[in-house]
């Protein structure tokens, strides 16, 4: 178990896909995302294994959940700055996006 103040280290913010890419170099189906979390942060770029679930087209303009304090990790030849958040394996996988309209950058509590 981890204890609040480590909890508290983890940067959880809404962000706006703006491009998703084909990772064509990958063992698994995986996308290179651009994520736009608005003025203070800025855009990044994530690698994320969720082409078994979403097309390109249905992922550009959604807004997501993504950790963005990770240290970037070289996937498939590409560097990802975060990590999109989803729920469930398998078959039944689903992004977690905020429930109603929310500005870019907005921080998850």
């Amino acid at each position: 178990m981890i204890n609040i103040e480590a909890f508290s280290e983890v940067d959880i913010r809404i962000g706006k896909i703006v491009e998703a890419e084909v990772l064509e170099k990958a063992r698994k189906p995986m996308y290179r995302l651009v994520v736009d979390f608005g003025a203070d942060i800025g855009k990044k770029r994530i690698v994320a294994g969720i082409r078994d679930y979403y097309s390109g087209e249905d992922l550009v303009n959604k807004k997501v959940a993504c950790v963005v304090n990770l240290s970037p990790k070289v996937i498939a030849g590409e560097e990802s700055e975060g990590m999109i958040l989803a729920a469930g394996e398998g078959e039944a996988l689903a992004l977690l996006v905020p429930d109603k309209e929310i500005a870019e950058g907005s921080r998850v509590h």
